[in-house]
C-alpha cells in the first residue's frame, strides 16, 4: 500500500495544455466572482458553480433541485450538478489564453532553459518578453540575423531600408516563434561539434545547453504546443 510518509523522491513537472484541459471542469471566462445583487456566484467567472460545484450541498444554482435525493443531477436549468459543496475545494477550472505567455520557471530558472535553447541571455529574453525589443524572427535576405535585438529606432531604419522583406517580433509570441524554428536534432549534432573544440567557460555553457536540447528530445516536446 502507497504511504504518503514513506517515498524517496518527488518529480515536479509542468502539465501540458491537454493535461490541463483534461482536469478541467469547464473554461472561465470572466474575471467576476459575485454579484452584488443575488450574492451568488457570477455564471462562467471564478466562483462559477456549473464548475467547481453547488455553493450549497445538495442545491444547484437555480434552486430548481435541492436536498440529497436529487444526488448527481445536472441540472438542465443552470448546469449545476447536485452534490456536496466540498467538491469546491477539489475541482478545477481552466483560461484559455488570449496569446502566449512565458513561463518563469523556463525563463528565470537558473540556469535559463529558455535562454540555453536560443542561446541568448536572459536580459535579451527579458527585453523581448517585456515589449522592451523587437527581435528578429526571419531576416530574410536583409542583412540582419536572426534572434538580433532591434530597438524602436533601429527598427524604423531597418524597415526604411529593407521594406517588409523581413519579420520582427515582440513579447512571447515571438519567442515562441524562435523555439518553433529550433531543429532539436540539429541543434544536438552542432553542439557535439562544437564541444569538441570549446574550453572554460564556454565548454562549460555548451555543455549546458547540449543537456537542455537532449531533455527536450528525449521527452518528445511538442514545439507547436
Amino acid at each position: 500500500m502507497f504511504e504518503l510518509n514513506n517515498f524517496e523522491s518527488i518529480k515536479i513537472a509542468l502539465a501540458s495544455p491537454e493535461k490541463i484541459r483534461q482536469w478541467s471542469r469547464g473554461e472561465v471566462k470572466k474575471p467576476e466572482t459575485i454579484n452584488y445583487r443575488t450574492l451568488k456566484p457570477e455564471k462562467d467567472g471564478l466562483f462559477c458553480e456549473r464548475i467547481f460545484g453547488p455553493q450549497k450541498d445538495w442545491e444547484c444554482h437555480c434552486g430548481k433541485y435541492r436536498r440529497v435525493r436529487y444526488k448527481g443531477v445536472v441540472c438542465d436549468r443552470c448546469g449545476v450538478e447536485v452534490t456536496k459543496s466540498k467538491v469546491r475545494r477539489e475541482r478545477m477550472g481552466h483560461i484559455e489564453l488570449a496569446a502566449p505567455m512565458s513561463h518563469i520557471w523556463y525563463f528565470k530558472g537558473i540556469p535559463s532553459r529558455m535562454g540555453l535553447l536560443l542561446d541568448m541571455s536572459p536580459r535579451s529574453l527579458e527585453k523581448i518578453l517585456y515589449f522592451a525589443s523587437y527581435v528578429v524572427v526571419d531576416p530574410g535576405e536583409t542583412g540582419l540575423n536572426e534572434k538580433q535585438l532591434l530597438t524602436e529606432k533601429e527598427y524604423r531604419t531597418a524597415l526604411e531600408k529593407y521594406g517588409y522583406t523581413f519579420t520582427v517580433g515582440m513579447g512571447a509570441e515571438a519567442v515562441k516563434t524562435l523555439l518553433q524554428n529550433i531543429d532539436l536534432e540539429q541543434q544536438s549534432k552542432d553542439l557535439r561539434a562544437e564541444l569538441k573544440d570549446s574550453t572554460g567557460q564556454k565548454k562549460v555553457r555548451t555543455i549546458r545547453r547540449l543537456e537542455v536540447v537532449e531533455a527536450f528530445k528525449s521527452l518528445e516536446i511538442n514545439q507547436n504546443g
